[in-house]
């Protein structure tokens, strides 16, 4: 699988199984509610990564972990048909991760998620893929995996890749991967969990007391107000607006930004030039239901 030269982009994190049904009211403790049909869709923040890049012309490659399972069976299927390199993903020791999804008529849900196998992608997984880090030029990972997994990625860091860091469960970050950053790219929900009573109450405070805590540069996504750019090798932080959408369904919009952001800046792009592009993909993701299936072509980004 690796003749065509190196990844654009390498993910390595999470994938899931989402479940989801539509409730009128999310139940009470010892209430029985009746839901819609089930329906199952391909997620986890990694294979959500992944799968985005490669729809937009990345080549992209997924480190993972699946369980030996249909739910396995059908992420895998999902990442071959957007065209990502699944020589990395590693199955057995766990059933695949699930996110039992709940979502009520005014589109709040409530996840339970069970981690599966992505709980035991391992540092040891990290180091006998190093074939594959080395030939990547943007590695992005996302907390959906074993912190001490992300610690390992950040210490066999080729000095060729950047990295590309979605807090996301938000989680307390060692400052050896807090400086590996390259972009740090959260929310203000996250943004704030980092800083903690600190954190101020403007993007610019955010931004500036996240560089300050050690990543190199700093997006900050805003929703519909599109995203926040810091970089230590620039002057001056930048807004990039979003385009205007009608927004059907936010899930994985997130992932899809991210990882549109993480190609570009492989490609070379300035970040606020990679960050406009993310945020047009962004938008085009929340105009579609589901995560993966939600995700554009280059061709439905360049249309918005």
């Amino acid at each position: 699988m690796h003749d065509h030269g190196p990844h654009d982009l390498l993910v390595i994190g999470s994938a899931n199984a989402d479940l989801v049904i539509g409730v009128e009211r999310r139940p009470a403790p010892g209430e029985t509610v009746l839901g819609s049909d089930l329906s199952v869709h391909p997620g986890g923040k990694g294979a959500n990564q992944a799968v985005a890049a490669a729809r937009l012309g990345a080549r992209a490659a997924l480190i993972a972990r699946v369980g030996d399972d249909d739910h396995g069976r059908l992420l895998l299927r999902s990442q071959r048909a957007a065209g990502v390199d699944t020589a990395g993903v590693l199955v057995g020791g766990a059933p695949t991760g699930v996110a039992l999804i709940t979502v009520d008529p005014s589109g709040d849900n409530s996840i339970v998620v069970s981690p599966g196998a992505n709980a035991r992608l391992t540092p040891a997984d990290v180091r006998a893929a190093q074939d594959l880090l080395a030939e990547a030029r943007v590695i992005s990972v996302q907390l959906e995996i074993p912190l001490d997994t992300v610690a390992e990625v950040v210490a066999v860091l080729p000095p060729t890749a950047r990295l590309v860091l979605n807090p996301s469960p938000p989680a307390p970050l060692p400052p050896d991967v807090l400086a590996a950053c390259d972009p740090l790219v959260l929310n203000e929900h996250e943004a704030r969990f980092i800083l903690g009573s600190s954190a101020g109450a403007t993007p610019e405070e955010w931004a500036a007391g996240l560089l300050a805590i050690g990543p190199r540069s700093v997006v900050i996504t805003l929703g519909a107000q599109g995203a926040f750019v810091a970089d230590t090798r620039t002057d001056a932080p930048v807004h990039v607006p979003s385009p205007r959408v009608e927004a059907v369904d936010t899930t994985g919009a997130g992932d899809a930004f991210t990882a549109a952001l993480a190609w570009r800046i492989g490609l070379g792009e300035p970040l606020a030039t990679a960050a406009a592009f993310a945020v047009r993909v962004g938008a085009a993701a929340v105009t579609g239901q589901g995560a993966q299936e939600s995700f554009p072509t280059a061709e439905e980004v360049a249309a918005l």
